[in-house]
């Protein structure tokens, strides 16, 4: 009996063990494999590739979900990554993001901007908010034909909520006197919070285009034309005159998916890949 016991403490133990290492090992692989895709691309067009693609995943043994933004440990990051790679050699940044801190994805479009090199942000997907602010720094962005950009109208933390800064200050205009001091405070830093945005987008923008085009773009983008989450798609990026294509690279791809959405409890999308889709190829598949 006491030998049947020791067998099940083992088992669970091993279990255990098995449990604790198996997430490491397995996001140790997924790192290994992305790595190689990124190598590949970089020989393939001689860029420095450098990657922000922000996805819900689960982390541990418990599977425990994590949502991902543009924050300051990015920044950092993405900065080491620009200032690392030498003057003169292109940057290949692929972003995947909902956006995230403005002072975050400032310093990373600055930091880009300034790159002595061609720089190219590629969206397979989406890269709203900050993402957008980010790759307007770019000399070209690669949007898949069914990716998109966001707004840039500032957002602002109120005790009620996150309001729009756009609308803050059309409701502090409508209701002139009769406006609480409250009101007309957030009012005053989202006029403030709005000019610093457009003023940072300008400045992306004026070695692009001539500054009146740039002015005309950083209104758009801010002044509360669309909500928050508005999808600007490739034809309406080109319509604004950001320098768009669709020229994404089907390795980009591949990429993607090694960066696994978290499992949610709900209908999935399941599809049998058609020999014609680029990166299909590139990963060995068979109809």
């Amino acid at each position: 009996m006491d030998g049947y016991g020791d067998l099940i403490s083992f088992l669970f133990w091993l279990l255990f063990l098995y449990l604790l290492i198996h997430p490491w090992m397995q996001m140790k692989a997924l790192r290994n494999a992305r790595l190689r895709v990124i190598r590949d691309i970089e020989r393939k067009y001689g860029w420095r590739v450098i990657t922000m693609i922000h996805r819900q995943e689960r982390i541990g043994f418990l599977g425990l979900p994590i949502y991902r933004y543009i924050d300051i440990e990015d920044s950092e990051a993405v900065i080491r990554a620009i200032r690392n790679t030498p003057p003169g050699t292109p940057i290949a940044l692929i972003l995947h993001t909902p956006g995230g801190l403005v002072l975050a994805a400032s310093q990373i479009a600055m930091a880009l901007k300034k790159h002595k090199g061609r720089k190219i942000v590629i969206v397979p997907h989406y890269a709203m908010s900050g993402g957008t602010l980010i790759a307007l720094a770019a000399d070209e962005i690669r949007m898949d034909p069914d990716a998109v950009l966001g707004p840039l109208d500032p957002q602002l933390q109120t005790p009620k909520g996150v309001y729009p800064a756009p609308s803050l200050v059309k409701i502090a205009r409508l209701k002139g006197d009769k406006a609480s001091d409250e009101t007309l405070i957030l009012a005053d830093v989202a006029e403030k919070a709005l000019k610093e945005m457009q003023d940072t987008i300008v400045t992306l923008l004026s070695d692009k285009m001539p500054r009146e085009k740039a002015v005309e773009i950083a209104k758009q983008l801010t002044e509360g034309y669309y909500t928050h989450d508005y999808p600007i798609t490739v034809e309406h990026a080109e319509k604004l005159g950001l320098p768009v294509s669709t020229d994404v690279p089907s390795e980009v791809y591949v990429l993607m998916e090694l960066f696994p959405q978290a499992i949610q409890q709900r209908p999935g999308v399941e599809y049998v890949p058609r020999p014609q889709v680029p990166y299909y190829h590139h990963r060995g598949g068979r109809t």
